[in-house]
């Protein structure tokens, strides 16, 4: 399509001319005045939809603007989404469907989908989320004890944390059961910067074992020994090599779970040979109140998780060498409780900072 050349004043041609060399301009902007140059040099709609890479719709278009009102007529006549106002009843609205299923079978609303479901920029959305402390997103697990006894048990343990009898010595005893032996198929590559320590997808199971633990409340020193499964006999044996390093006349007041292990006729007659080695069991569903799991989860991330065992031995000698290493500077942890109403009601009051 051949059309008569636009005619352009020299202040125009100057002004057009100018937004071609500008680097701080939009990119739409110097589209527009080049389409409007190329006009004016008498260029067909074909070579400048070429040139530009548009349609003969968006040459028309700007030209008919440029033509009524000029310079002017070039900027773009969107005039945008008005201004969205946070009412309280809007804000209750999202609030209200925030703590609704969406109707879509997801389990949660995003700030996206929600915004969409309103029609609301998804920021409004997150910032009425940030005022009211909500996060769909985020998921956490708790385990509610149906231990009618569980107040006194936990007042016995946390008292044993926070005021311990004189002259006694408390230990959080567990152990963490079938510990794998994996070893890598593919070379581990390290860390190097940009790039976090790989390691292969497939591995070779070499056996598992179990690590009996015996957390010192007041020292933070570990005692721990290895055994192929954990039984009753491996855990009496492992109390009885624990009470042998105390002295003779010592109370020695030892936190366990309820596993069954540690309910046995063997561990009965253990205490009954050593009355001064004293029981305390942690409510049904409350092992968060025994602080060796703390212990246990640190073990688990520094040397466990991303560890690489040959062999049932080599993971022996690997666990038992981090426990002799960190028995040098022990760390306690510390543990505060703070009862607002004079009684025990949930984990939620209590305080564990790990060192």
């Amino acid at each position: 399509m051949t059309t008569p050349g636009l005619q352009l004043t020299a202040p125009e041609r100057v002004a057009l001319q100018a937004r071609l060399r500008a680097r701080a301009l939009r990119v739409e902007d110097v589209r527009r005045a080049r389409v409007i140059l190329m006009l004016a040099d008498g260029q067909s709609y074909v070579t400048i939809q070429a040139a530009v890479g548009c349609d003969a719709r968006y040459v028309s278009r700007w030209r008919k603007r440029f033509a009524e009102g000029g310079l002017a007529g070039l900027y773009s006549r969107h005039r945008g989404r008005p201004v969205q106002r946070r009412t309280p009843r809007l804000e209750a609205r999202i609030l209200a469907l925030t703590q609704q299923k969406p109707p879509s079978g997801a389990t949660h609303w995003s700030t996206r989908t929600l915004a969409a479901r309103l029609g609301v920029s998804h920021m409004m959305v997150a910032r009425v989320w940030k005022r009211a402390r909500l996060q769909p997103h985020r998921l956490e697990h708790y385990m509610g004890s149906n231990d009618p006894e569980f107040e006194a048990k936990a007042a016995d343990i946390i008292g044993l944390y926070v005021e311990p009898p004189q002259h006694a010595a408390v230990f959080c005893v567990d152990e963490k059961t079938t510990i794998q032996a994996l070893d890598r198929k593919d070379p581990v590559l390290p860390l190097s910067p940009g790039r976090a320590e790989r390691h292969g997808f497939e591995y070779l199971r070499h056996g598992t074992l179990s690590l009996y633990a015996a957390l010192n409340t007041r020292t933070g020193t570990v005692f721990g020994d290895t055994v192929a499964r954990h039984t009753s006999e491996a855990f009496v044996a492992f109390l009885a090599a624990l009470v042998a390093q105390q002295p003779r006349r010592r109370e020695v007041h030892i936190i366990a779970d309820n596993l069954s292990a540690h309910k046995t006729e063997r561990v009965r007659e253990f205490l009954r040979r050593h009355p001064r080695v004293h029981l305390h069991y942690t409510p049904t569903y409350s092992s968060w109140l025994n602080q060796v799991e703390l212990w246990f989860a640190k073990i688990e991330r520094e040397v466990i998780a991303r560890g690489v065992f040959t062999s049932v031995p080599d993971l022996a000698r690997k666990l038992m060498r981090y426990i002799r290493h960190a028995n040098r500077h022990p760390k306690p942890i510390k543990w505060t409780y703070t009862d607002t109403s004079n009684r025990i009601r949930t984990a939620s009051t209590s305080t564990v900072t790990v060192h």
